[in-house]
């Protein structure tokens, strides 16, 4: 395991330029942007997107392409946003140039005395082990294992969060970081610095706005980490030399331990000051004190978890009442990491089933609408309804297919989703309807996801023809189980996610 800003120059783009580090989440195995990625990569050779436009970008909408993910089946929506790929890859190419680099490599290597930055982006040394799974390995041991061993000195930890924290980033802030506030704003526009070429960049793709900074890959968790950086120094002026308190901050996650209630609240206070600067702030309702740090260092669901798995099987033989166990849970922790785990291992478990159920149906029930409930776990859930399904004869395999299609259509404004839903369906023959664009691109219709008309050179354009994103050899041939391997990232993102 090893940091992103350790690579060379040349390392760094490419691994950025690889199909995970554009887009950080589970996607079905069949769907990859790498290719893209590779053929824009050509066709820019190393060079400025600006050499290839006819018209600015900034002035027309949806040049990036935006998803939504639902986090509670109604109303809590979280935007991915797919960076155009001629401005990443040109954006890769100015960060991944020597210099700049290296002045990255500088920006991030500077260590404060107040915060303990534990989120500077890691990927695997090996072949054996994903970078997402290098970087929750990474947060288990530098925050979650540090903060336990803090209970021996503080009595008190706070945590707090950032609200919105990409959404919300200043994007002027970033040439602050890079540079200070003195040059910035003295050469406020100059093309030649580094944090303006970022800047613009962004705008570029994002209407021309200033507040927010995509959400989705890895460049984009490092331009953020630049910034958090740059607060990380102003709080350690301001607060000065480390004696009676600790930080722990892992992106946008802040815990202080202390010793009192009053010395806790202090520090809050010239974070959430330092923060505004660049256009964030702490979230009220998840900022929490706890006077036990081994208790508030560990999530509430990560415990219920726990005490859940210590009931073993024997509390409930049958795979109704364990469905009936995990679906009480995600109603007390919807969405949460932990049920996200426990989902995970249900399905691992459920997989030496081989004979259909007399209940079968009540079990597909059951699980879809955990699934309803807590749409963040619905690869794994599309993962348990294949191998159930499965275990039906083929003339039921319809019905059960369209009763859970039509349940989950339910879920208001969540492309991500339907994406599952359609890796579902798809080998079994059931049509599915979506606005998601891109399941539009996996049903062979021709679609962009991109505006593309302010590109004026032909390879160019012929490089983003969205058709390649679908390896249709792979979808022609996709079993109607789903291999546990296709989502096998997603047990390792529980522990690290909320």
């Amino acid at each position: 395991m090893k940091k992103i800003i350790d690579l060379s120059n040349e390392d760094a783009k490419a691994h950025f330029l690889k199909g995970s580090s554009y887009f950080g989440d589970d996607l079905p195995p069949y769907l990859s942007f790498e290719p893209i990625l590779n053929d824009v990569a050509t066709a820019l050779d190393g060079k400025n997107f600006k050499e290839f436009k006819s018209s600015c970008p900034s002035y027309l909408p949806k040049v990036n392409y935006s998803f939504l993910t639902n986090k509670d089946g109604k109303f809590a929506w979280r935007p991915l946003e797919l960076i155009h790929p001629a401005i990443y890859v040109s954006l890769v190419n100015v960060i991944c140039q020597a210099d700049n680099w290296k002045n990255i490599q500088e920006r991030l290597s500077q260590e404060g005395n107040a915060v303990e930055c534990c989120s500077i982006p890691v990927l695997s040394i090996d072949n054996q082990e994903k970078d997402v799974a290098s970087k929750i390995k990474s947060w288990w041991i530098k925050v979650e294992q540090q903060a336990l061993s803090y209970s021996l000195e503080y009595s008190h930890v706070l945590h707090t969060d950032v609200v919105d924290c990409y959404g919300s980033l200043y994007t002027h802030s970033i040439s602050w970081a890079m540079h200070g506030f003195g040059e910035s704003k003295s050469r406020k526009g100059d093309p030649s610095l580094l944090g303006e070429k970022i800047d613009y960049h962004i705008k570029a793709g994002r209407y021309g706005q200033t507040n927010g900074i995509s959400q989705g890959s890895v460049l984009m968790d490092l331009i953020a980490e630049i910034v958090l950086s740059f607060v990380d120094e102003e709080i350690n002026k301001k607060l000065g030399e480390q004696t009676d308190f600790r930080i722990l901050r892992y992106r946008d996650d802040y815990r202080i331990f202390t010793n009192s209630d009053e010395r806790a609240e202090e520090i809050l206070k010239v974070i959430s000051q330092e923060l505004l600067l660049v256009g964030m702030k702490l979230g009220v309702s998840k900022t929490i004190l706890s006077r036990n740090v081994v208790e508030g260092s560990i999530k509430q669901d990560k415990l219920a978890a726990i005490d859940l798995q210590d009931l073993g099987d024997t509390n409930a033989k049958t795979i109704q009442k364990q469905l009936l166990r995990l679906h009480s849970f995600g109603q007390r922790f919807p969405n949460s990491g932990a049920l996200r785990r426990l989902v995970s291992e249900f399905y691992d478990k459920l997989n030496k089933e081989k004979e259909k159920p007399e209940d079968l149906e009540v079990q597909v029930a059951i699980a879809t609408d955990i699934g309803f409930v807590s749409p963040s776990t619905f690869p794994k859930i599309a993962g348990i309804l294949s191998h159930l399904i499965n275990l039906a004869p083929e003339t039921e395999r319809l019905y059960l297919c369209n009763k859970v299609r039509e349940k989950m259509r339910r879920v208001p404004h969540n492309g991500y989703l339907e994406m599952w839903l359609q890796r579902l369906l798809h080998p079994l023959g059931v049509s599915f309807d979506s606005e998601e664009l891109i399941c539009k691109i996996v049903n062979d219709e021709r679609v962009d996801l991109w505006e593309n008309s302010w590109i004026s050179k032909r390879d160019l354009k012929k490089a983003l023809c969205t058709s390649k994103i679908v390896d249709t050899e792979l979808l022609k041939n996709l079993s109607p189980v789903m291999d546990p391997e296709e989502t096998r990232l997603f047990t390792e993102k529980a522990l690290y996610t909320s």
